[in-house]
């Protein structure tokens, strides 16, 4: 079918599905989501707190901290307060104006994270391979600067996707399987060719993705290098001690990204669609409700100080 750009009016909403052929346990599915969201509020908002209060913390390690976690805050709010109104009150329209939003945010703002977790990366190189120049090189302004970079490079690389997914014409069904409007979700409605944002998606997930992957890989080779060079093993468990809560963080959000990102475009009809859409929420929840806890148990500064927290808080009471 040949539809004209004059004539093509864009749908006026779309329907989120949600969880095709899990529709009657929605709301047993959401219970566990829901808990982890509050958890991830807690976590992060006190977390941020925490190092706001703690002058011991106001060092380049927990700025990056907080970067990541208001990062993580603003991900899973984007899209878990839409996905529980459809588990819990049936509420599956969205404006399609508003989908737009909403996909730019989730694609703005994990592209944000994967960059911070890079420089979290490049905090450790320095930190362990440059001990003594650490506070001389990862100054205030420059880590403004990164942080700034890093957000900017996330938020202009997707800006496209709204223009790319408006241009389509949407001729076939409204309704999106899924709990969020994900990029490739929403183009597969599509009654055209959706080569360019394919191609383009790709493109993004070259440039963000894998450099920043490069880079973290590239600096932990680097760390390896220098830790087992030191002649103390008291020494090099200590190195190592203190990028084991880095590691996590990257574990806990690449693992989930690369399964959605793949299966969407090479999965097909492989892996059930079900499965796929728990694993992307959990893309988008377990790193903002597990880091809190990974940081707050690996790290012993951040122990000390909750300690020193509350022990201030029950000697003023």
């Amino acid at each position: 079918m040949l539809i004209s750009n004059s004539s093509y009016v864009p749908p006026q909403s779309f329907i989120l599905n949600g969880i095709p052929g899990l529709e009657a346990v929605h709301v047993w599915i959401s219970l566990p989501l829901c808990t982890m969201y509050v958890i991830s509020l807690v976590g992060n908002l006190g977390l941020v707190y925490l190092i706001y209060y703690e002058e011991s913390l106001h060092r380049p390690m927990y700025f990056f901290l907080v970067m990541l976690s208001l990062i993580d805050l603003f991900t899973c709010t984007t899209t878990l307060p839409n996905a529980l109104c459809i588990f819990w009150l049936n509420l599956k329209e969205i404006k399609f104006n508003a989908c737009l939003v909403q996909m730019f945010f989730v694609h703005g703002f994990t592209g944000v994270e994967s960059g911070v977790l890079m420089l979290m990366a490049l905090d450790r190189y320095v930190a362990i391979c440059y001990p003594l120049r650490y506070a001389t090189i990862l100054t205030n302004p420059i880590i403004a600067k990164a942080g700034l970079a890093t957000f900017l490079r996330g938020v202009l690389l997707m800006i496209p996707f709204p223009f790319l997914v408006k241009r389509l014409p949407f001729c076939k069904s409204n309704i999106i399987t899924h709990t969020y409007c994900d990029h490739m979700s929403v183009v597969k409605l599509s009654c055209a060719s959706i080569k360019v944002n394919v191609i383009y998606g790709l493109m993004v997930a070259l440039l963000i993705g894998v450099f920043d992957i490069c880079c973290i890989s590239v600096s932990y080779t680097m760390i390896l290098r220098a830790v087992v060079s030191l002649s103390s093993s008291d020494a090099r468990q200590k190195a190592f001690s203190t990028c084991t809560a880095h590691i996590s963080a990257i574990i806990i959000t690449y693992i989930p990204a690369f399964f959605t990102f793949f299966t969407h475009r090479f999965g097909g009809h492989t892996i059930p669609s079900s499965l796929h859409i728990i694993v992307a929420n959990l893309y988008l929840l377990l790193p903002p409700t597990l880091n809190p806890i990974v940081y707050g148990v690996k790290t012993k500064q951040i122990r000390d100080s909750v300690i020193k927290f509350f022990q201030g808080k029950k000697g003023r009471n």
